[in-house]
């Protein structure tokens, strides 16, 4: 069975580490928040100007001027601080934001990742994706393995425009986690219920394919 995006970002969790300052991307990405590890101390940093954010709110912690960079309104945890997007963006260009997890139209077997446009669609647009690709070694891409039409977004070569090239090397789909070198894709886990043959059907790009592919844990 596929994961639901609240198991990816369970599953994405899992690649955080104590001490961590974390980017969290627009869409599923933001997830990730709800579910840091107990005991683990973590700071997620939104390049909008805040380092600090908790969990979502409940309805009666909603505070409308307290929101991430998609506009999502958050908590802050003990210690946040508040800036300007100027010095947010200085410290993801400077290289001191530790892992990034992002969404994604596309990735291919190079590393090359996609996500901000799609032609004669309306899109958010580029955001602080391309500086995030750029700053951090740490990527973790997380999206849906295949479009809603069944088209693989794991491909041999991105179609879309660029956001970032050879930059990805992580990618937590929700058939599977798969590892990116050497020009191909290196499937490491399956989804709970999910088959090696339909993660085989849906990946257009070169996928390695060890004896034994666990499943993921949460």
């Amino acid at each position: 069975m596929a994961l639901t995006r609240e198991q990816l970002a369970m599953r994405v969790s899992r690649e955080l580490q104590d001490g961590y300052y974390v980017n969290l991307g627009i869409g599923i990405p933001t997830l990730v928040a709800n579910y840091v590890p107990e005991g683990m101390d973590v700071m997620f940093q939104s390049e909008n100007g805040l380092l600090g954010m908790g969990q979502f709110p409940t309805e009666d912690e909603v505070d409308a001027d307290m929101i991430n960079a998609g506009k999502q309104t958050v908590t802050t945890v003990t210690g946040a601080s508040i800036f300007s997007s100027a010095e947010s963006f200085a410290m993801i260009r400077g290289g001191h934001v530790d892992l990034t997890v992002l969404g994604a139209f596309e990735v291919d077997v190079n590393g090359n990742i996609a996500s901000w446009m799609i032609p004669k669609k309306l899109i958010k647009g580029m955001g602080g994706a391309m500086d995030l690709v750029a700053g951090a070694d740490n990527i973790i891409v997380t999206m849906m393995h295949a479009s809603k039409h069944g088209d693989s977004k794991l491909l041999p070569e991105c179609s879309l425009p660029l956001t970032g090239a050879g930059c990805i090397k992580k990618v937590v789909t929700d058939l599977a986690y798969v590892e990116i070198g050497e020009g191909k894709f290196w499937l490491k886990e399956r989804a709970p219920g999910v088959s090696v043959d339909e993660i085989v059907e849906k990946t257009a790009g070169e996928l390695v394919v060890p004896d034994v592919v666990p499943e993921m844990e949460f």
